[in-house]
C-alpha cells in the first residue's frame, strides 16, 4: 500500500498561538442572561412577599388551580391494597423484561425505556397540576425551587431514555474492519503522542513501553514534555523514541498536542495521557474504522488499573466501579448511535486532515478534547466509540486529587456557554446532537445545586414548617411509589451493571459543595483558573481526613440529626394535626434519616486510607520456580508488580528462608527470570509465601514486566455492582464498620523507586 505522509504546515495546521479566542462577548451575553433571571426572580419574590397585589393574585390563582386538581388527577377513595396494583404491576412486568434479557438488549432497552417515559409524564402531570404549595411565599419559594429542579433533572434523565431507542455496538463491525489491518491491506503511518507535565518518570515510563508493545508496524511514538525536564529526555533516549518539547506553555495540554501535531505527518493521531497504558491490540482494533473516510475520530473507554479513592477509603476495591463506568457503558453508546459520542482527552485516535481542517484542538477551553470533538462533528465527521476495554489508567489517588480532576472537567464543559465551540449554538451540529449535549451541560450545571437542594429540603420543614409538596399517603402510594421504584429498579440494569442508584448517589453528595460553587465561579467568571494536571504517583502510610472538604457536610450531619429528632418528636404529636401536617412529618423525618445516612457515608469517603506503595500490586496467578542457592522450589504467585513478587509455594520449603535472602525466581510461563531478595514470609491458605523484591531489573526484563500486568489484550473487564437491595445492605455494612476502624492495615510493603534501572 502506498503511504501518503501529510505534514502539518501542508494541511494548514495552526499552532496553539494562533488558535487564541478571547471570548469577550459571549462572556458579557451568558453573564448577563444569568444575572438578569436572578436579577428578575428576586423582583418577584420580594413582591410576592411585600404582597404586591399583582404578583399576589397571580401565585393566589396558581394555588387555586392547585387545590382543585382535574378529576383524573385525583385518588379515588379505596384500600391501599389497590394504590398498589399500578406498582406491583409494573414491578412484575420490568422484573421479568431484566429476567428474560440479564442483558440489555435493543427490544428489552426499548421496552423499559418506554415505561420510564409514561411514568415520567404521568409523575411531571401531578406534580405541576396537583402538589404545588404556593399558599404563602416562603413555602411557595420552597416548592416551586423544589418543582423547577425536579423538572429539569427529569429532563436530563429522559434524554438517555430517548436514545435507547437507537442503540449501537461496534464490536462485530470491529471484527471486520480489523482484518484489513491485520492482512496489511491498510496500514497507515500512526503518530503516538504521549502528553506530559510532571508526571512522575516511572509512570511515563511503562506508558512509552506500552506504546513500543503495540502490535502495529508503522507507528511512532512523541513524548510531548512540558516541563522540558531532563530525566525525561533521558528517559526516552534510553528507550528509543522521540522527544518533542516547547519553550512555553501557552493553552495547556491542547497548546502541547497542537505544537507536537505541526512537527509530525502521520495520517492517524494517536492521544495517551502519561499514565493510560494501551493493550496490545489497540491499533488493530481501531485503525480499521478509518477506511471510512468521513471517520475523523474514534474514542475508547477509559479503564483504570487501581481503585478510585473512594472505592479505597470505603473498603470496596473490588466492589465499586469508577464514576466513569456509567458514562462509558451506558451515555457513549448511546450518544454513538446518533453520532454524538465524545472525545475523552485520552486512549482515541483521530484522522490528521480531519483536525487540521478543524484548526486543530481547541484552546478555547480546559476541556479541549469535549469541544474538538464538537468542532469535527460540526465539520460533518463522524465521532463513533468502541465499548472496548483497550486501555487503562491511574485514576486519582486520593480524594483531594480526585476532586481537582471532577472540578476542571466541570468547569471546562461549561466554558460552552463562553466559546464559540458552544454545542447548543454551533453551525453544522442536528437537533439530536444538540439534545446529547445539552444532557451533558445540564448534569455539570444543576446535579450539585439539586443535590444540595434535595438533601436540605427536610430542613426546610423542620426549622420554618415547611411543607413544599401538597399530597396525601394515597397520592404518594399511587403517583409516586411506581415512579420511583420502578426506576430504582431498572437503573443498574440500564448501565450494564456500573452502578446502582444508592452507589451513585455517594459518589455525588461527597462532591456537591465544591462542584456547586464551581458552577457559580464559572459562571461569573469562566475563564478565572487554569488547567491543573491531576497529581500522580502519591503515597501515604497514614490515615487522613479532608477538612476542606468535610466541613460544609458536617454542618449538614448536625442540622440533619437536629431536623430528625425534632421530625421524630413531631410525628409523635401528629394526631393532632391535619391530614397534611401529618403525610408532610412522616415524609420530612424519612427522608431525614436517608439523608443522614448518606451524609454519614459521605463523610467515611473523605478519610483517605494509606497507600504504602506507588505501584500496583495485580492478582496474577503464574507458575514459578524458585532459585535458593543450589535449592530449587516451585509456586504460584498471588501478587505481582514492576518491583515484585509474591509467590505461594506448592511445596514445603527444606529450609528455612531468611530476610534479604538473595533468590532466583523464573517465571516459567513468560520464560523471564529476574533476581530478587526475600522481604516477608507468611501463610496464605495454608500454603507458605514468600514476599520477593526485585534487586536487578533490566529494560528489557522491564519490558516484560508491563507487557504482562497491563498489556494483555482483554484483560480489563467489566466490574458488576450489586443491585440496590445489596448496595443498601453494603452501605449500612459500611457505616457499622468503617474501614479505618476494622481495616488499619497495609497489606503491602513500600518498594523504592531506584529498584529499576535507568531511574
Amino acid at each position: 500500500m502506498q503511504k501518503r505522509k501529510v505534514t502539518g504546515s501542508k494541511l494548514g495546521f495552526k499552532t496553539s498561538e494562533t488558535l487564541i479566542y478571547k471570548g469577550i462577548f459571549p462572556f458579557q451575553t451568558a453573564t448577563l442572561v444569568l444575572l438578569g433571571s436572578v436579577i428578575f426572580l428576586s423582583v418577584i419574590i420580594a413582591g410576592w412577599f411585600a404582597g404586591e397585589a399583582t404578583i399576589s393574585e397571580f401565585f393566589a390563582q396558581i394555588n387555586t388551580w392547585q387545590e382543585n386538581p382535574p378529576t383524573w388527577l385525583k385518588v379515588a377513595s379505596t384500600s391501599r391494597e389497590y394504590l398498589l396494583v399500578p406498582t406491583v404491576g409494573l414491578l412484575l412486568t420490568v422484573v421479568a423484561v431484566m429476567k428474560i434479557s440479564p442483558q440489555p438488549r435493543a427490544w428489552s432497552q426499548r421496552f423499559v425505556a418506554g415505561i420510564l417515559i409514561i411514568l415520567s409524564l404521568r409523575y411531571v402531570l401531578w406534580r405541576s397540576l396537583s402538589t404545588l404549595n404556593i399558599a404563602d411565599p416562603l413555602t411557595g419559594i420552597f416548592s416551586l425551587g423544589l418543582f423547577c429542579l425536579e423538572m429539569l433533572m427529569l429532563l436530563k434523565n429522559s434524554i438517555p431514555l430517548l436514545l435507547m431507542f437507537k442503540i449501537k455496538n461496534r464490536h462485530r463491525e470491529a471484527d471486520i474492519k480489523s482484518q484489513a489491518v491485520l492482512d496489511g491491506a491498510f496500514l497507515p503511518d500512526v503518530d503516538i503522542l504521549i502528553p506530559t507535565y510532571d508526571e512522575p518518570v516511572f509512570i511515563l515510563r511503562r506508558t512509552i513501553i506500552g506504546c513500543q508493545a503495540l502490535d502495529y508496524p508503522h507507528k511512532k511514538i512523541y513524548v510531548l514534555d512540558d516541563t522540558r525536564r531532563v530525566e525525561i529526555k533521558y528517559l526516552v533516549e534510553e528507550l528509543g523514541c522521540e522527544y518533542v518539547t516547547r519553550p512555553n506553555n501557552f493553552h495547556a495540554k491542547a497548546g502541547n498536542l497542537n505544537h507536537a501535531i505541526a512537527q509530525t505527518t502521520g495520517d492517524l493521531i494517536v492521544v495517551f495521557d502519561a499514565d493510560f497504558i494501551p493493550t496490545k491490540n489497540f491499533l488493530t482494533r481501531t485503525v480499521g474504522f478509518f477506511q471510512d473516510e468521513q471517520v475523523a475520530l474514534l474514542q475508547t473507554p477509559q479503564s483504570f488499573y487501581n481503585a478510585d479513592p473512594i472505592a479505597r477509603n470505603l473498603g470496596l476495591e473490588n466492589t465499586l466501579t469508577p464514576d466513569e463506568e456509567v458514562f462509558y457503558r451506558q451515555i457513549q453508546p448511546l450518544r454513538d448511535a446518533i453520532g454524538g459520542a465524545l472525545c475523552a482527552g485520552t486512549s482515541f485516535i483521530v484522522r490528521r486532515s480531519a483536525l487540521a481542517e478543524v484548526g486543530g484542538f481547541v484552546t478555547e477551553s480546559l476541556s479541549e478534547d469535549y469541544f474538538t470533538g464538537i468542532r469535527l462533528s460540526a465539520q460533518g465527521y463522524q465521532i463513533i466509540y468502541l465499548n472496548e476495554k483497550l486501555s487503562a489508567g491511574l485514576a486519582a489517588e486520593n480524594i483531594a486529587t480526585h476532586v481537582v480532576q471532577r472540578l476542571r472537567w466541570s468547569q471546562g464543559t461549561l466554558q460552552a456557554f463562553f466559546i464559540k465551540s458552544n454545542p447548543l449554538t454551533i453551525p453544522g451540529l442536528s437537533l439530536v446532537q444538540r439534545l446529547t449535549n445539552l444532557e451533558g451541560l445540564l448534569h455539570h450545571l444543576l446535579a450539585s445545586i439539586s443535590q444540595i437542594y434535595f438533601i436540605t429540603m427536610p430542613l426546610a420543614y423542620s426549622f420554618f414548617g415547611v411543607i413544599p409538596i401538597r399530597t396525601t399517603s394515597a397520592e404518594l402510594l399511587y403517583f409516586l411509589l411506581p415512579f420511583y421504584l420502578v426506576n430504582l429498579t431498572v437503573y443498574s440494569w440500564l448501565n450494564y451493571r456500573s452502578r446502582s442508584s444508592f452507589l451513585s448517589e455517594i459518589y455525588s453528595l461527597f462532591l456537591s459543595f465544591p462542584l456547586f460553587l464551581t458552577v457559580i465561579q464559572v459562571m461569573l467568571n469562566p475563564f478565572a483558573k487554569g488547567f491543573k494536571v491531576t497529581p500522580k504517583g502519591i503515597t501515604s502510610d497514614r490515615y487522613y481526613f479532608n477538612w476542606n472538604l468535610a466541613i460544609p457536610l458536617i454542618l449538614l450531619f448536625i442540622a440533619t440529626a437536629i431536623s430528625l429528632m425534632q421530625n421524630l418528636c413531631m410525628c409523635i404529636l401528629a394526631p393532632s394535626e391535619t391530614t397534611q401536617q401529618i403525610t408532610g412529618i412522616n415524609f420530612a423525618w424519612l427522608w431525614s434519616a436517608y439523608n443522614l445516612m448518606m451524609i454519614s457515608i459521605a463523610l467515611l469517603i473523605l478519610i483517605d486510607a494509606p497507600k504504602a506503595d506507588i505501584y500496583e500490586w495485580f492478582k496474577l496467578r503464574r507458575v514459578v520456580q524458585l532459585k535458593v542457592g543450589e535449592q530449587s522450589f516451585w509456586g504460584v504467585t498471588t501478587m505481582i508488580s514492576e518491583v515484585g513478587v509474591e509467590v505461594a509455594l506448592t511445596q514445603k520449603p527444606h529450609l528455612y528462608f531468611s530476610k534479604n535472602q538473595s533468590v532466583n525466581i523464573e517465571i516459567t510461563e513468560e520464560n523471564l527470570q529476574i533476581a530478587g531478595e526475600i522481604i516477608r514470609t507468611g501463610i496464605h491458605d495454608q500454603f507458605p509465601t514468600v514476599r520477593i523484591q526485585f534487586t536487578s531489573v533490566s529494560v528489557n526484563q522491564h519490558r516484560r514486566l508491563v507487557e504482562m500486568l497491563f498489556c494483555r489484550p482483554g484483560q480489563w473487564k467489566h466490574l458488576q455492582v450489586p443491585g440496590e437491595l445489596n448496595s443498601l445492605f453494603l452501605l449500612l455494612k459500611i457505616l457499622t464498620k468503617p474501614r479505618i476502624l476494622w481495616n488499619k492495615k497495609v497489606d503491602v510493603t513500600p518498594i523504592e523507586v531506584s529498584q529499576i534501572s535507568g531511574y
